[in-house]
């Protein structure tokens, strides 16, 4: 892919999401006041806590909170146009070929957005056809995002890649394949506003398995290389791997900040240390 190209793609994602973050804002203005009479009739809307890191430690000491949820999936939409913005401006002129996937991380950050029409479907009739195509279009892009970071990594590593393209169909691939043979229970969600579906051990352990990889596979890059750079790039993606974890399945306010922290300092040790790798390229 042509660095043209390439920066078209860059431009074609902060559209997208800042169209998502507008969505995002004008649904939120309509959903907000439905909250707390949601929380009130939890047997019926909310079946079950939500899971992640930061749940399973201090879940149990937190009260759950949906506008918590509902600002916690704004500031996903707002690191998600905001970053990939800064992408480009930094990264207009310099060839780097893992900076597209990180972008595409980034920018799976933006379909959160479809878990608030779930609320909204407290305002409107909407059929549950949507509420299960948002559920499957929310689970594609994690993986997607996921397998985009990991692609990186690999990259990095000393993978040489002939056909950009058919790598990242090799990515949407296996996204949509888990994102539709999943099954979803349309009536029942948790309380961070994700709907419940099947595989989960299935599916923990692919995000694991992404998860370990993707760090191994940008700390071989730094020993091959005998780049400190790769190096911080692999603690870098394993901070904002976390950080987007916390964000996703936060339920209350307390998970904000240490999620919002540790996204934005992954990814801006992804992004300025490729920035130096390859600025002088």
């Amino acid at each position: 892919m042509t660095l043209s190209a390439r920066n078209f793609v860059f431009k074609a994602g902060i559209v997208i999401s800042l169209l998502s973050l507008v969505m995002c804002v004008i649904v939120t203005i309509q959903t907000a006041p439905l909250f707390v009479s949601m929380e009130e009739d939890a047997v019926s809307q909310i079946t079950r806590r939500s899971e992640g890191v930061f749940q399973l430690l201090f879940g149990q000491f937190l009260n759950t909170r949906l506008m918590a949820v509902n600002v916690c999936i704004l500031v996903l939409a707002l690191f998600s146009f905001l970053s990939v913005f800064l992408i480009y401006h930094f990264f207009e002129k310099t060839q780097s070929p893992e900076i597209l996937y990180v972008v595409f991380f980034a920018l799976s950050l933006s379909p959160e957005m479809f878990r608030l029409l779930l609320p909204l479907g407290q305002v409107y009739e909407i059929p549950s056809l949507y509420s299960l195509m948002a559920s499957r279009i929310i689970l594609f892009f994690r993986h997607f995002g996921l397998f985009s970071l990991f692609t990186a990594s690999i990259i990095a590593a000393g993978y040489e890649m002939q056909r950009q393209r058919a790598v990242i169909m090799c990515i949407l691939v296996p996204s949509l394949i888990i994102a539709l043979g999943v099954p979803i229970d349309t009536h029942r969600w948790d309380s961070s506003l994700n709907m419940l579906y099947g595989y989960i051990p299935i599916i923990r352990l692919i995000e694991a398995c992404a998860f370990f990889f993707t760090a191994s596979s940008f700390f071989i890059a730094g020993w091959s290389r005998s780049s400190r750079g790769f190096t911080f790039i692999g603690a870098g993606s394993l901070i904002a791997i976390l950080g987007r974890n916390i964000l996703i399945n936060a339920d209350a306010w307390a998970a904000l900040f240490p999620g919002l922290a540790l996204l934005a300092l992954g990814t801006w040790l992804i992004c300025v240390n490729l920035h130096k790798i390859y600025l002088w390229l």
